[in-house]
């Protein structure tokens, strides 16, 4: 396999993950009482994309051992916060931070590979930034209905995160030693996507 090729996937994986962002509004559009609901409203590109990512920066960050800890951090804080925002909690500017969370992770995609940044403080960013994803999702959600979206938003999240892992794989085995300016590229792409949705609520 030649690095023409190899380089060629890399940049497809990661204008795909990117592009979605402008392939989707930033909520879904569906109502927030049912499984189905629930399995749907992750495919909104602020949630997408901030979800994926967190399974690229485990695989790319953390030893291969470890790399279960981010989805795991990611699901437990976000049906912590998911609950509370259900219960009424919630914060200033919420949509705007969960658009900010994508730009948070592209930052982390780019410092992936180097020593700046622990794992445990990127854990630690993972779980801020998915109890801001969780209050987003709990807070559209009447009581009544939030147990079964609530199985439904966490099983495709915890899909996207497996996504996220491919991809971190793909890049690691297609590009190898290149992997580094790859997980640049697509963490550059993830900011400006962030940036954008951030924008668009900002308008």
């Amino acid at each position: 396999m030649t690095f023409k090729s190899n380089t060629t996937r890399g940049l497809i994986a990661a204008t795909l993950l990117a592009g979605a962002a402008g392939a989707a509004q930033a909520h879904t559009g569906h109502g927030t009482s049912s499984l189905f609901e629930g399995l749907v409203h992750p495919f909104g590109p602020d949630h997408l994309l901030a979800m994926v990512a967190v399974g690229v920066w485990s695989v790319s960050a953390l030893p291969a051992s470890r790399a279960w800890q981010g989805p795991a951090t990611f699901l437990l804080a976000l049906i912590v916060s998911a609950t509370l925002g259900m219960l009424g909690f919630t914060v200033p500017y919420l949509e705007h931070g969960v658009s900010l969370s994508v730009v948070l992770f592209g930052g982390m995609l780019l410092l992936a590979r180097r020593a700046t940044v622990s794992p445990a403080i990127g854990l630690g960013l993972i779980a801020a930034a998915a109890s801001l994803h969780g209050l987003a999702h709990g807070a559209e959600t009447p009581e009544s209905g939030f147990a079964g979206y609530a199985v439904g938003f966490l099983f495709t999240t915890a899909l996207l995160h497996g996504g996220g892992v491919g991809i971190g794989l793909g890049i690691k085995r297609w590009l190898a030693e290149r992997s580094g300016w790859a997980l640049g590229g697509l963490g550059a792409l993830l900011s400006a996507a962030g940036l954008y949705l951030f924008g668009q609520l900002a308008a």
